[in-house]
């Protein structure tokens, strides 16, 4: 059976959080199913046992990917990975503990059909709270300046469950740069300049102890990100390709040069496939394949067009 939906599971020491994250899981992978379901979990160079313990935890499942960053990147890099690596259509990335409840998961799904990014809202009475009056009051001011800075109107940007169709959240991931926490905020500022279309849904949160986020070092931290949004320069290394050319043939050749988690951006007059900013030198190859042209590309070049992930 293919895969259908992809869960995202960025982790860094989580290994005492999985095995009850799992627990909450249990019965909506049914739901889902399981033979349509991946998990992909990602090992951000815990140094706990963290990779041993998601074997063990997730290995019983038909379809599951474990993957190991060697050192500590942030939360963004990793479900940057993730997406890249996602088969479903769906891509649901989602905290190890499982703190929004999985029983919204399958409202994603259903949401994704029509939306491209779904991100989860516990904010219903306008506010979140959690279990220290400094973290709720650290939140409400760093969602005002979200709001601010990444263009959004989200009262919840920081909500550790977000859903997006692949191609789309595929596309987030090549061109986001803040591999922290605030890759959320940058997401959503992505999302606003592509003119996704992004439909918040309503999810209960259980404010589950142990998170590694530290209000202090990690608000300061996502605050200097997010104020240079505005500024940055989003620009990747894309190949030119006709508006009709098949997605099985740019992925035949993406694979003959050994690069994958890339995007097609079709347009009217032409197809741009969005490499990783590293990827210029695979990109030679597949254009010379496919009869491309390799140059770069800006984000306002791949706005309103039709994301197909490869």
């Amino acid at each position: 059976m293919a895969i259908t939906t992809s869960l995202v599971i960025p982790a860094f020491n989580e290994a005492n959080r999985l095995r009850a994250g799992f627990e909450r899981l249990r019965a909506t992978l049914d739901e889902l199913g399981r033979e349509s379901t991946e998990v992909i979990v990602v090992d951000d160079g815990s140094s706990d046992d963290t990779a041993r313990i998601a074997a063990e935890v997730y290995g019983e499942l038909p379809h599951t990917q474990f993957v190991r960053q060697p050192s500590n990147r942030g939360k963004g890099a990793a479900v940057r990975l993730g997406l890249a690596l996602a088969n479903g259509d769906v891509v649901i990335a989602t905290d190890a503990d499982m703190a929004i409840r999985p029983v919204h998961f399958p409202e994603f799904v259903r949401r994704l059909g029509d939306v491209a990014v779904v991100p989860g809202s516990r904010g219903h009475d306008r506010h979140i709270r959690y279990d220290s009056w400094l973290r709720t009051l650290a939140g409400s001011t760093f969602n005002r300046f979200v709001r601010h800075y990444a263009q959004t109107d989200l009262r919840d940007t920081q909500c550790g469950a977000k859903g997006f169709q692949r191609g789309p959240g595929r596309l987030l991931g090549l061109l986001g740069m803040i591999d922290g926490f605030a890759y959320d905020a940058e997401m959503f500022y992505l999302a606003n300049q592509l003119d996704l279309t992004v439909e918040p849904l309503r999810v209960t949160w259980d404010d589950v102890r142990g998170s590694s986020v530290k209000v202090g070092r990690d608000s300061l931290a996502m605050l200097r990100d997010i104020r240079a949004l505005r500024s940055t320069r989003y620009e990747n290394p894309v190949v030119e390709l006709s508006a009709d050319v098949e997605v099985g043939a740019v992925h035949d050749a993406a694979t003959r040069a050994r690069v994958h988690g890339l995007v097609l951006a079709r347009g009217a007059t032409n197809s741009l496939l969005v490499l990783p900013r590293d990827g210029a030198t695979a990109g030679l190859g597949v254009a010379a394949v496919l009869d491309g042209q390799l140059r770069t590309a800006t984000i306002r070049e791949l706005r309103g067009r039709r994301y197909d992930a490869v």
